[in-house]
């Protein structure tokens, strides 16, 4: 099922969002060998379709993807498949034609190629041509929120108040900020909005600012991709999105949206799993009967002592 669509509201001044999604995947190893991580099923949807749909559902109707030359994939997945359209139309069989149609319905979509691979900021600098003078938004595409959840309406609707540039932060435990790129802040008037002062790419536990993370969400201001052309090459090699938002954070013009809500990492084998039986759990069709077995699932093997066993060979 499509998320449900938010129209936007008639003064919001971003339309158009992009998703990178050019990685090689090596945590998925060997399964993403030839499949796009971003295809990888959640449930009975790939990854990048939960994107998508909260794009689309924000009101951003114009979805730019920035893939490879291994993600054919995905271009695949989101645009028309005649023959199974048909078959499927032969048969009767109107809820999985649905289902295989709802994709090319999201938005329009188009698709470039980042040549290299060169870092989420060389990603976004491929976009500049599509985007233009215009801000738009970025979604990574195995960062999953919620689709319950607001944050990014809320973060749009703090770029019409403030203009500049916007990204979404998520308090974590502190031996965990290295992980992630981190924000320096400080308060504003508003509940759950803050001022960023400073960034850094995956800072040790002692050298990091805050406990503050950034989560794959952004609102981008054009003026990035200036700030992106002469960024040079920081952590690994790579064009770091990081870096150049920590030039614009000095001429204070980045905010943070604060998010306390659900958000899954799919491009972590542990959380991807855990990513896979919360949304099962909350589907009606699947739910009751799958948390069912869930629970006898778990009693059985605490019961035997068997978390994390071997079944014995019969």
């Amino acid at each position: 099922m499509i998320a449900p669509h938010s129209p936007a509201p008639a003064a919001r001044t971003v339309h158009k969002a992009v998703v990178p999604a050019a990685g090689l995947g090596t945590r998925f190893l060997p399964a993403t060998k030839a499949t796009p991580k971003e295809m990888l099923p959640v449930v009975d949807k790939p990854a990048i379709q939960y994107v998508v749909e909260e794009a689309a559902a924000a009101g951003l109707d114009d979805v730019l993807m920035i893939t490879g030359r291994h993600k054919r994939a995905i271009e695949d997945h989101f645009d028309h498949a005649f023959e199974l359209e048909q078959a499927l139309t032969a048969k009767g069989d109107t809820v999985r034609l649905d289902a295989v149609r709802d994709p090319a319905r999201l938005a329009n979509i188009h698709h470039i190629r980042q040549g290299e691979p060169l870092g989420l900021g060389h990603a976004v600098l491929c976009a500049r041509r599509h985007v233009g003078d215009q801000p738009f938004a970025v979604l990574l595409g195995d960062d999953l929120i919620d689709p319950r959840e607001t944050l990014l309406s809320r973060m749009l609707d703090v770029r019409d108040r403030h203009d500049g540039t916007v990204v979404a932060l998520m308090e974590v435990p502190p031996e965990q900020i290295h992980l992630y790129g981190c924000a320096a802040v400080e308060p504003t008037d508003e509940d759950g909005v803050v001022r960023v002062t400073g960034l850094m790419e995956k800072p040790s536990r002692q050298d990091a600012p805050s406990t503050y993370a950034v989560i794959g969400r952004y609102v981008l201001d054009p003026a990035v991709f200036d700030t992106l052309e002469r960024t040079p090459p920081g952590r690994g090699g790579e064009i770091q999105l990081t870096d150049a938002l920590q030039e614009l954070a000095a001429d204070g013009t980045v905010h943070g949206v604060v998010f306390d809500g659900l958000r899954y990492d799919t491009g972590d084998k542990a959380d991807y799993l855990r990513t896979v039986v919360r949304l099962a759990c909350d589907r009606p069709d699947l739910g009751p009967e799958f948390l069912a077995w869930l629970r006898e699932f778990v009693a059985t093997a605490e019961a035997n002592g068997a978390v994390g066993r071997r079944r014995p060979a019969a």
